[in-house]
C-alpha cells in the first residue's frame, strides 16, 4: 500500500517512470502474498494501466486495465463501483486508440453499473456521461453528444458549487456541441458561462482560460462579430 501511495503521488506530479517503478514494486509484493483474484491486485493493475495511459503506451494500458477487470469480475459483485471505474478506464484508452465503438460499449457498461450503485447526482456518473458525449462528438453524433453533456451538466448543477471548474468543462462541451451543430449564438452563450467560472476559480495564466477565450473568439467570428 505504501509503494502504491508513493506511485500515485509520482503520477500526479508527472513523474511517470518513478510512478511505474513503485506500482510495480507494490504488484510484486501482492502477487507473492495475495490470492490471484484478490481485489488489491486489480487495484495495482489499474494503477499501472493509468500510468501507461498517461505515458501514451495505450496497448500496455489496455492490457493492465483488462487484467484488473478480469480479477474484479471474479471477486466483486457485478454492480460494484470499482468495476465501473475499470470499464471507464478501458473505454478512455479505446477512445485514444480511435476504437470508438469499443469506447462507447465500455462507457455504457460503466454507466449501467453506476446508475445501480451510486446516487443519481454522483459526480462519477456525470463524468461518465461527459465521456460518452466526447466519444459521440468525435464520431460525428452531435445531437447525442449534446444530450449526454446536458445530462452531465444537470447532475453537476445539482451537486456542485456554482463556480466549480467541472461545471465550466460541461459548459465548454455543450458550447462545442452547439457550434458543431451550427447553433453559434448558443455556443457563444455556453462558452461565456465557462469563462465566467474559470475567471473566478482558476489562476489568471491557466491554460483553460486560454481555451475559453479561443472558443469565444471562434464563436464571435462565426456570428460575424469580427472586432470581438
Amino acid at each position: 500500500l505504501s509503494y502504491a501511495n508513493i506511485g500515485v503521488v509520482h503520477r500526479e506530479m508527472g513523474n511517470y517512470s518513478q510512478a511505474l517503478e513503485y506500482h510495480e514494486k507494490a504488484l510484486s509484493i501482492q502477487t507473492e502474498s495475495l490470492p490471484p483474484n484478490h481485489p488489491n491486485l486489480a487495484g495495482s493493475y489499474g494503477n499501472i494501466g493509468l500510468v501507461h495511459y498517461q505515458m501514451g503506451n495505450y496497448s500496455q494500458a489496455l492490457e493492465y486495465h483488462e487484467k484488473a477487470v478480469s480479477i474484479q469480475t471474479q471477486s466483486l459483485p457485478p454492480n460494484h463501483p470499482h468495476l465501473a471505474l475499470s470499464y471507464g478506464n478501458i473505454s478512455v484508452v479505446h477512445r485514444e486508440m480511435s476504437n470508438y465503438s469499443q469506447a462507447l460499449e465500455y462507457h455504457e457498461k460503466a454507466v449501467s453499473i453506476q446508475t445501480q450503485s451510486l446516487p443519481p447526482n454522483h459526480s462519477n456518473l456525470a463524468l461518465s456521461y461527459a465521456k460518452i458525449g466526447v466519444v459521440h462528438r468525435e464520431i460525428g453524433n452531435y445531437s447525442q453528444a449534446l444530450e449526454y453533456h446536458e445530462k452531465a451538466l444537470s447532475i453537476q448543477t445539482a451537486s456542485l458549487l456554482p463556480n466549480h471548474p467541472s461545471l465550466a468543462a460541461s459548459y465548454t462541451n455543450i458550447g462545442v456541441g452547439h457550434r458543431q451543430m451550427g447553433n453559434y449564438s448558443q455556443a457563444l452563450e455556453y462558452h461565456e458561462k465557462a469563462l465566467s467560472i474559470r475567471t473566478e476559480s482558476l489562476p489568471p495564466n491557466h491554460p483553460s482560460l486560454a481555451a475559453s477565450y479561443t472558443n469565444i473568439g471562434v464563436g464571435h467570428r462565426q456570428t460575424g462579430n469580427f472586432s470581438q
